[in-house]
């Protein structure tokens, strides 16, 4: 059988085994330094999407030059079916940021065969399950491999609205996800440079990640979000907001959100099923209804007292370019919000922006009608009689005590819970209006 250069010479490292103890077998070192990543020596490093990139850059053939198996995903052309030497990329677990990447070598009918690194701590050849294989690529024409023109394109729009949401360097300390710079958290890169981050290195991390360069920024963006999130199979304005949410819910958030705005089951995997209810979809509709999914969640958080008001702008941001970048005719920006953030973490969560918002009457305030409702259930018995509506008396007498305590207690009810809903979802300032009255 025939079979591509690259395979050739992945066959020739079968085999190849990790050293126990601290010491580290120099041949995996020469999978990281060939897959564009000399600086990693260790053998204890995860090594599969090393192995593989570096069979490929052997072979003429650029990789994408990622330690993320995952990244795989969007390298090549897609393959629909088995393919003697295609890259296969697999799930890991639960973890929608892992996976596992090799070279698929046989198939049965419920397995698929694959020659990989980091398999047993080795280069060998295993068996997998077909339910794990999230995509199948096969090398493009070119020599970059790591993306096509149109998703360099729609990745840099995209990760320019990311990074105007979020900022500068910030260190809140209500923020769970600690110091950040330009939403890159302390503990993302700590994991980034692979540093377990403790006392003894979060001073010098966090000066490193107060200048940390704007091509290590975009790495990580791609290679932690925007891939893993598969964003770019998407059409312009939902890969901005299935992007967006990513990075500031996380990726298996924002995978099972999209889910769920599709009217699938959110199992945190996107596959055909899921392909199948986007492309029904309205563009115009479904991301309204990531966005209001969005909006919902945000709400739910217990930081939202802080953080709430610019979160729920951001999503209008990225609501109204997406549906813009989608061809629905949106404004690219709505009038009166800004983008100056702090930021907050939840998981992977960022904070948002900031600004005045537009002023709304009082009498499309839920708050204010909560109060009203409540202050008539508690007064208008008593005050009834003094201008001439004996609400206490015979009136209720005859409708019966009981009927019109209960009526009132539902009023009192129903007033309170309007004004705590009323100010939960409050984004916006109370204006005045001049009213008159015709008779």
């Amino acid at each position: 059988m025939d079979q591509p250069q690259w395979l050739a010479l992945a066959w020739r490292e079968l085999g190849t085994r990790e050293v126990k103890g601290s010491a580290s077998n120099r041949r995996i070192a020469d999978f990281f330094k060939d897959a564009g990543h000399p600086s990693v020596t260790s053998d204890e490093t995860a090594w599969c999407a090393a192995f593989l990139g570096a069979s490929l850059e052997r072979a003429g053939i650029r990789g994408t030059r990622s330690l993320l198996a995952r990244s795989y995903l969007a390298w090549g052309e897609p393959l629909a079916a088995f393919r003697f030497g295609a890259v296969a990329v697999l799930t890991r677990g639960a973890d929608p940021a892992a996976g596992h990447v090799g070279f698929a070598v046989g198939a049965t009918e419920g397995e698929i065969l694959l020659l990989g690194g980091n398999q047993s701590d080795a280069v060998t050849v295993e068996r997998f399950p077909w339910s794990r294989v999230i995509g199948l690529r096969w090398p493009s024409a070119g020599d970059d491999q790591r993306a096509t023109p149109n998703d360099r394109d729609v990745f840099a729009s995209a990760l320019r609205h990311v990074l105007e949401m979020e900022g500068g360097y910030t260190d809140d300390p209500h923020d769970p996800g600690g110091p950040t710079n330009r939403g890159i958290t302390l503990s993302v890169f700590a994991a980034w440079k692979g540093a377990t981050l403790d006392a003894t290195n979060a001073a010098a991390l966090k000066d490193e990640l107060k200048r940390i360069p704007a091509e290590t920024v975009e790495r990580i963006y791609r290679e932690r979000y925007w891939l893993p999130s598969r964003a770019a199979e998407f059409s312009d304005g939902l890969a901005l907001m299935h992007f967006d949410a990513a990075v500031n819910h996380g990726v298996g958030t924002a995978i099972r959100t999209l889910q769920e705005a599709a009217g699938v089951e959110a199992d945190g995997e996107i596959g055909p099923l899921t392909r199948a209810a986007i492309a029904r979809s309205r563009a115009a509709d479904l991301v309204s209804r990531y966005a209001d999914l969005r909006r919902a969640r945000y709400r739910a958080l217990s930081h939202f007292w802080r953080f709430g008001r610019g979160w729920l702008r951001r999503v209008d941001v990225t609501l109204s370019r997406a549906l813009a970048a989608g061809g629905a005719g949106a404004a690219s920006k709505p009038p009166g919000i800004t983008t100056n953030p702090p930021r907050t973490g939840d998981h992977d969560m960022q904070i948002d922006t900031t600004g005045p918002a537009q002023p709304k009457w009082w009498a499309q305030s839920m708050t204010i009608w909560g109060a009203i409702v409540s202050a008539l259930a508690t007064v208008l018995p008593a005050l009834g009689p003094v201008v001439g509506v004996d609400i206490t008396g015979e009136v209720i007498r005859q409708a019966g005590g009981q009927a019109a305590q209960t009526l009132q207690a539902i009023m009192g009810l129903v007033g309170t819970l309007l004004t705590i809903w009323g100010r939960v979802r409050a984004v916006q300032p109370i204006e005045r209006r001049d009213v008159s009255f015709k008779f």
